[in-house]
């Protein structure tokens, strides 16, 4: 296993749709464990596979309870509802974090590594971290969910100081 360059604001592989995983092959098996070793090492607790560059509808998220990491390929939410707002970061801002709000829960679908099919109800921490890495499939970054002003105060902030050498300083980074 690998740990892979995580992408940084401003790389436009953040912001490029991601293709679906057509079939799970051992490159996609050593992406996936590279992926998890790359999100442990950087304390997160989700990783899109766009963060590191890779433009495929694939995912890491660590399991609420054991924290045991899972992998889910081509996943789409297919129901939602409630709204709650939480803080989040991201390993791709590092020394972000901004109130977001975000459906209360989600069901997800996926397939696994071995082509099974996944649904997932997940509710507070996990429905947020689900949300946060399928955004990233699409291109999108927590801070577009942002109202304009604090999202361009953000922006500004950014180039003026940077960004954070890393996201470990705090607890909710994904």
């Amino acid at each position: 296993m690998a740990v892979l360059r995580v992408r940084k604001y401003g790389d436009p592989a953040l912001r490029r749709r991601a293709e679906p995983v057509a079939e799970t092959t051992p490159d996609i098996r050593k992406i996936v464990d590279d992926m998890i070793e790359t999100m442990y090492d950087e304390v997160g607790i989700g990783l899109a596979a766009p963060q590191v560059g890779i433009g495929l509808r694939l995912i890491v998220v660590a399991d609420d309870d054991t924290r045991r990491a899972r992998a889910l390929v081509n996943p789409a939410i297919t129901e939602s509802g409630g709204q709650a707002t939480a803080e989040e970061g991201c390993l791709s801002i590092p020394g972000v974090f901004a109130p977001v709000t975000r459906a209360a829960w989600v069901k997800v679908e996926a397939r696994d590594l071995d082509g099974r099919p996944v649904t997932i109800d997940a509710r507070g921490l996990q429905a947020r971290v689900l949300q946060h890495e399928l955004d990233h499939l699409d291109g999108v970054l927590f801070i577009d969910h942002l109202d304009p002003v604090t999202r361009d105060r953000l922006k500004r902030k950014i180039k003026k100081e940077g960004l954070s050498e890393d996201a470990r300083h705090h607890a909710f980074a994904l």
